[in-house]
């Protein structure tokens, strides 16, 4: 390998792979008029070499050329190199530019397919050569700059992330000491309470759980997150998970004059999941319902066979979600902003969980709406778990539900 006189350190470095003499200085020669730098490499490991080592801002690879151990025949060699190149995260954004004197239309597309940038075919006249280098530079430059804007956004978003776990953790444990004197004075044990006064501390220990609640959501996306969401998979019958689903929510539908149905099909099978996730899910879609309705809602609940497993739904009467918020409503820390629904206090973290925990089961979630004729809230899942998951070697806490368990399912999540 050696280097062509340069016009300055900061021009673009050109790596020119080619082993024939007369090539090489005709391509040095045309690149150095036009002010950029050159490092020559003659076979096709010398290639893959510099480009790892000197990683030059763009190559120009001739097809043919001594292809040494890459297991090819010399005349594709230069496709090879190509591949390589691509492959490799250090050196995939490389532009890389094919010479030869063959003009196949065979060897085009093994260019395209080898992950080339442009082709071009001898004898090249230095105007073009100029244009499409120049071109292909400046597309590179603006991609690497969107990757450096994109690394700072990442890095940004760590220390968010970072920040608000470290204040939801210094949080949770003096709210934990209000919550429990709040119970002792409601409970009388600091004396005997007036009606109104009772009623207040209730309530304050009402908005203290719901702060709690919220605490706890944000620990959990965030455990779910970094780590893993600890599966512990039981046999479910639908018809007996609705039924439980409407009683638990029984006398919250009476305080809020709700109503709602069951109706599991009588080919919706068996399936196996884990039912505490599975049972919050469902409870986080109630509690949007309910929260989002100006009115009491109509609620109706739904189990069927389904080609992927089984389909649960969840269909409301509520003011319904507009077009553009029915994707990234389950993305964290996103709301609906809907004149015709209410507006409610929340953390946006209820939907993001629900696609976290239907995920990583294999399934997915997703809603139909239309504004002002309510919701239907889609829940596929396998009959089985089918995410791949390794088996909990760790006997203590689930980092998802904080449930203990020895034989719990631990999946992955990729984000």
């Amino acid at each position: 390998m050696a280097s062509a006189p340069s016009h300055g350190n900061t021009a673009p470095l050109i790596l020119v792979a080619d082993d024939a003499d007369a090539n090489v200085e005709l391509l040095v020669d045309q690149l150095t008029t036009l002010g950029f730098r050159t490092v020559i490499a003659r076979d096709a490991m010398s290639a893959i070499a510099t480009c790892i080592e000197q990683h030059p801002d763009l190559a120009i690879l001739d097809v043919s050329m001594p292809a040494g151990a890459l297991g090819v025949h010399d005349r594709d060699a230069g496709f090879e190199v190509c591949r390589r190149i691509k492959r490799d995260p250090r050196t995939a954004r490389i532009p890389v530019i094919f010479v030869t004197a063959l003009g196949d239309t065979t060897d085009r597309v093994k260019a395209i397919e080898a992950g080339g940038d442009d082709f071009l075919t001898k004898p090249h006249q230095r105007l073009v050569l100029n244009a499409r280098v120049r071109s292909l530079l400046k597309l590179k430059g603006a991609t690497d700059a969107l990757e450096e804007s994109l690394r700072r956004l990442r890095e940004l978003q760590r220390v968010r992330d970072d920040l608000m776990k470290m204040i939801v953790h210094d949080l949770k444990t003096p709210l934990t000491s209000v919550l429990a004197t709040l119970e002792m004075a409601r409970d009388g044990d600091f004396g005997t309470l007036s009606d109104p006064l009772a009623r207040a501390l209730s309530d304050a220990e009402g908005k203290s759980e719901d702060l709690l609640a919220l605490i706890e959501d944000l620990l959990e996306v965030a455990r779910i997150e970094e780590q893993t969401i600890t599966l512990q998979p039981e046999p479910i019958a639908p018809a007996a998970l609705l039924a439980e689903i409407l009683y638990d929510w029984g006398l919250r539908f009476q305080q809020e004059g709700a109503s709602a149905t069951a109706d599991a099909s009588d080919d919706a099978p068996v399936f196996s999941a884990d039912k505490v996730l599975l049972k919050r899910v469902l409870s986080n879609l109630v509690q949007n319902a309910i929260s989002h309705s100006s009115g009491p809602v109509q609620l109706a609940f739904a189990a069927r066979s389904d080609p992927n497993g089984i389909l649960l739904t969840v269909t409301d009467n509520g003011p319904g979600i507009p077009p553009e918020y029915q994707e990234i409503i389950f993305r964290k820390f996103e709301r609906v902003r809907s004149p015709h629904a209410p507006r409610v206090r929340s953390s946006g973290l209820g939907l993001t969980f629900c696609r976290l925990a239907i995920e990583a089961h294999g399934g997915r979630i997703w809603v139909k709406s239309k504004e002002g004729e309510g919701s239907t809230f889609y829940v596929q899942l396998p009959l089985e778990p089918q995410i791949p998951a390794r088996l909990n070697s760790r006997s203590g806490e689930s980092p998802a539900t904080g449930r203990t368990g020895e034989f719990g399912i631990a999946v992955p999540l990729r984000l």
